[in-house]
């Protein structure tokens, strides 16, 4: 094998590794490819009306956008969608058992293998599993999922439609490991000594008993085997099988945010010697607690708990977003200085936690938004008319507590996860419990007026809490289980926070002083906050408190306002992943790097309140502008031109933020931060001139695996190369090469273009394509093109050829 070839091959193989880093079991395979879709609410097998598509898919994200839809769910339409997988199995063994796994089918999935019905389930963010064995044959298998989504205001959220996650096919022993049947756990962790509990539960589908032994192997990532054992264990046959197994290693590499060290977990079942299944993952040891005084310890160290809340769309990409895409946005993250991410308000893509366990953020899971009755789903805009009330309170009773005990046990390896949330403002007063003490105090999250008697009563709450913590600690105890309160000024008279065993308050700040002394034994902390930095500063001047959530990390589709608005502008980075100048703000207080940022605006006020701050010098001649800077550094000095506008104490405050007020003049604009009097941080802005030329950037300059993502960004700039935000233009792609344009997206929250066209219109001067590349050995050659600008040529090589 020459040289060029073998660098091919050992890449080929890490990328076939680096794909199955996490939870892989024996015989367990992507199933995504090759499926068909119809759209409508009946269907015929051998019609053709089907079309083909490749999972994930969300079909709510094709449209197309319309004003009687809901803005909660981003006004995109559901709808009933069919999913039909015509498929052999040249392998195929009657004498094993077959699975099929699903990430997440969003929702009212049902599915039939060969005309057998094998379920249902309603909670569409909830993986779950059916068995095939009984009905499935050598040639000739259709397997079929519906979707019912015809409830499309169904959330405050956008939430997609389909089969928007991965999907496995499990080709098993009949022995074998039950579903997430391997919880690894750490007791006992320090500097020293780390102790692993390994609980595991094997299936056998044999008539006889089945003696066989249980092996663990744990590695280092260099695979050096650091602890091993195995266990004897009689698998009795249609019986639950439960072992544990205990290992220890010396000086362990402990899991944290700045230093994510994973082991391999090996975990085998053997039968006459031979291994009939074996569980690899990705595990992590970490010691971690809350204190109602002192905050949050990691590894016994005292930290802040630096957070962003996400949703689980990208925006053109909806909610089916590849795990390179959310890559890239947590690399974003990472650089503001985050350390933790909640997952708002529901269980995410599966690997979303292996990117958390991989880069080091600390996970809130959660569970919820509503319990037994509906929320508020905004119709029109949000707070705007008359809302609406469907959604998935309708399953609760019935499912509530199962979903709980799915999302711990599909999830609870993960050495990022640090608390579970059983809800996100089940209590938001009056939306739609109410009490009393709505008619008094503060109340700074309320739906209507004061105390509305008519509405369900709070107390309520305490009872279902207990039932869904029960659930969660059924299968979890290592971790406490929390709930992000709205409504604290009226959980406070239920045992709703007392069931929990931390508290979670949502945009309640100036109830931490208050509630701490009520409470002393309360740990409190922030699990949804906005932007203001008094929000920050609750968390720095309190001791008690570790944490702040910020609302949110990224603009997501759905809670919007009214028409055309069809999004939301929450984020600090818009839709195409690009940081806003909030951003920057809060990287100055999170992020340990030496930074400056310039912002211009044009008044004082705007500085003070962060608002209306744009990132381009350009105005009238003479026109008064306020520039100011976001650093962390000690000192800031200003030069337009060259010519210093002086240097200034870099502190931030309620009452004045770092400003100079400067009289336009075109040009330059630098910034230059000091620490102990010596530059460590510059920023610069220049008044740009008209669109010149098209900058292209790609994420990657070669592929060499089908199901690559590409993420391409166009840049309009002057000649000099300086951004133009104010001069947009129609910008079309054509594609050469076995690939295809999955979306265009530019950030625009207003724009009703069709995110699955060729062309799409730059917004600020910007705009990303994501492509996805196919099978073949040629060349990708992708055309960005501007009529009067002309043709630029982007070439990602093929490493196949």
């Amino acid at each position: 094998m020459n040289r060029y070839k073998l660098q091919v091959f050992l890449l080929v193989c890490f990328l076939i590794w680096t794909t199955n880093l996490f939870a892989q079991q024996k015989g367990k395979e992507l199933f995504n490819d090759n499926w068909q879709f119809h759209l409508g609410d009946s269907i015929s097998l051998n019609g053709q009306e089907w079309r083909n598509v490749d999972l994930p898919h969300d079909w709510s994200i094709e449209g197309p956008f319309d004003a009687k839809w809901a803005s909660g769910t981003g006004f995109l339409p559901g709808g009933t969608g069919w999913y039909k997988k015509e498929f052999d199995l040249s392998d195929y063994d009657k004498d094993q058992q077959y699975a099929i796994y699903f990430d997440g089918v969003y929702k009212n999935s049902e599915v039939w293998i060969n005309g057998h019905f094998l379920g249902k389930r309603p909670n569409g963010f909830i993986s779950f599993q059916y068995d095939l064995t009984p009905y499935l044959r050598k040639e000739g298998n259709v397997l079929l999922v519906k979707a019912e989504h015809t409830d499309y205001a169904d959330s405050r959220y956008y939430t997609g439609s389909g089969i928007y996650r991965n999907v496995y096919l499990l080709k098993q022993d009949p022995t074998h490991f039950s579903q997430w049947g391997v919880f690894f756990q750490t007791p006992d962790v320090s500097e020293e000594k780390a102790t692993a509990k390994i609980a595991v539960e094997v299936d056998n589908h044999n008539e006889q008993n089945q003696n066989s032994y249980i092996t663990v192997l744990l590695k280092d990532p260099s695979g050096n085997t650091v602890a091993e054992i195995e266990k004897q264990l009689t698998l009795r046959p249609g019986k639950e099988n439960y072992a544990e197994l205990k290992v220890e290693i010396l000086d362990p590499e402990l899991w944290s945010p700045d230093s994510p060290y994973l082991y391999d977990l090996e975990v085998t079942v053997l039968r006459n010697d031979q291994a009939v299944d074996t569980w690899k993952e990705k595990v992590g040891f970490r010691n971690f607690r809350f204190d109602a005084n002192k905050g949050f310890f990691l590894n016994g160290e005292n930290m802040l708990i630096k957070g962003v809340c996400i949703h689980h769309d990208a925006g053109a990409l909806g909610a089916a977003v590849p795990k390179e895409v959310w890559r890239e946005r947590f690399e974003t993250i990472k650089k503001l200085g985050a350390n933790a991410v909640r997952m708002s308000h529901y269980p995410h893509q599966d690997y979303i936690y292996e990117l958390a366990d991989e880069m080091g953020f600390l996970v809130q899971d959660e569970a919820f938004d509503e319990w037994e009755f509906g929320k508020n789903k905004w119709i029109t805009g949000w707070n705007v008319g008359e809302p609406g009330n469907e959604g998935y309170h309708t399953d609760f009773d019935e499912w509530g507590q199962r979903d709980v005990e799915d999302m711990i046990r599909r999830n609870r390896n993960r050495p990022s996860i640090f608390m579970w949330s059983v809800g996100n403002e089940i209590d938001y007063p009056n939306d739609p419990y109410s009490h009393p003490v709505l008619d008094e105090g503060r109340n700074p999250q309320i739906y209507g007026k004061g105390y509305q008697p008519q509405n369900p009563p709070v107390e309520h709450l305490g009872k279902l809490a207990n039932e869904l913590v029960k659930a969660a600690k059924s299968y979890d105890t290592t971790r406490p289980v929390t709930a992000a309160l709205a409504g604290v000024t009226m959980s406070n008279f239920t045992d709703y926070p007392g069931a929990l065993d931390i508290v979670g308050y949502n945009y309640q700040e100036f109830r931490y002083e208050e509630d701490h002394k009520a409470f002393p034994n309360r740990v409190i902390y922030g699990s949804e906050n906005g932007d203001a930095l008094d929000a920050w500063y609750a968390v720095t001047e309190n001791d008690f408190i570790s944490s702040q959530f910020l609302w949110t990390a990224f603009d997501f589709m759905g809670e919007a306002r009214e028409w055309p608005n069809r999004s939301s502008g929450a984020g600090i980075i818009d839709l195409a992943g690009k940081p806003k100048p909030d951003f920057y703000f809060r990287k100055s207080l999170w992020s340990a790097e030496p930074m400056i940022y310039i912002g211009i605006t044009n008044s004082e006020n705007n500085v003070l309140h962060r608002r209306n701050i744009q990132e381009a010098w350009i105005g009238d001649k003479g026109e008064t502008k306020w520039v100011t800077v976001y650093t962390n550094t000690d000192e800031a000095e200003l030069f337009l031109n060259g010519k210093s506008l002086g240097r200034k104490t870099a502190v931030y405050s309620n009452e004045k933020m770092i400003s100079w007020e400067v009289p336009y003049n075109a040009g330059k604009l630098r910034a230059l931060g000091f620490e102990d009097g010596k530059q460590v941080a510059e920023y610069e802005v220049e008044t740009f001139g008209k669109v010149s030329k098209l900058e292209v950037t790609t994420t990657k300059a070669s592929f060499s695996e089908e199901g690559e993502i590409v993420i391409l960004d166009v840049l309009l700039t002057d000649r000099k190369g300086n951004e133009v935000t104010n001069q947009d233009r129609m910008i079309s792609f054509q594609v050469e090469g076995q690939a295809k344009i999955l979306a265009l997206e530019s950030g625009d929250r207003d724009s009703h273009e069709k995110y699955q066209a060729p062309q799409r219109k730059t917004y600020k001067g910007k705009l990303r394509a994501y492509i996805k590349t196919m099978k073949g050995e040629d060349d990708l050659i992708i055309k960005v093109i501007d009529r009067e600008l002309g043709t630029k040529k982007i070439k990602i090589k093929n490493l196949n050829k």
